[in-house]
């Protein structure tokens, strides 16, 4: 029985910690909400994305987070999907390859490259297509009669220093909340 017993308070506390984490992320871009969605953001609660280099259960957290949160996007539908889907992408391939990683620093350091050139790629992507399908909330290139690739690069190259500003702050708290958690229980 007493195996039983820690078994499920071991799946209660799994659920509740990806519960925490996804409503911690919905909040947070709520909170920043004006300058969290677009070309240009800051979405401070994409520094949570290090918490997947920890535990896959962070994988399910953040692209709830992310769903919940994109469904106030100007994109709207288009965001839940591809937003959604690309954090999920992007969560899953930092866990895949820091498995084996021990030290928190490097964790951080490859979740941050992850983050930056898979997530920020597949986002400007979906900006691009938005666009590109004159869908409603779609945020306009300042070369709106360019190719596809210019304008793709163009939402990657401005996507990319508010994530790095994100990723760093939140790789800071994450970094020392891991010293005084285990974050992969």
């Amino acid at each position: 029985m007493n195996e039983f017993n820690q078994k499920s308070t071991s799946k209660a506390l799994s659920l509740t910690l990806t519960a925490v984490v996804a409503a911690l992320y919905a909040a947070i871009t709520m909170l920043v909400a004006p300058i969290g969605f677009g070309p240009v953001q800051l979405r401070l609660s994409e520094g949570l994305n290090h918490l997947a280099a920890w535990n896959k259960r962070y994988v399910v957290a953040l692209g709830l987070g992310v769903l919940i949160a994109n469904l106030v996007s100007p994109l709207g539908w288009i965001d839940w999907v591809f937003g959604t889907l690309g954090t999920v992408i992007m969560t899953g391939l930092t866990y895949l390859l820091t498995r084996q990683v021990q030290k928190p620093l490097v964790k951080i350091i490859i979740s941050t490259i992850v983050v930056l050139t898979i997530g920020m790629g597949i986002l400007a992507a979906e900006f691009t297509f938005a666009f590109a399908i004159q869908a409603h909330g779609a945020f306009a290139p300042d070369h709106s009669s360019a190719s596809l690739l210019t304008n793709w690069l163009s939402y990657y190259v401005s996507l990319v220093p508010g994530e790095l500003v994100s990723l760093v702050v939140g790789g800071i708290v994450i970094y020392a909340l891991s010293k005084v958690v285990n974050l992969k229980k």
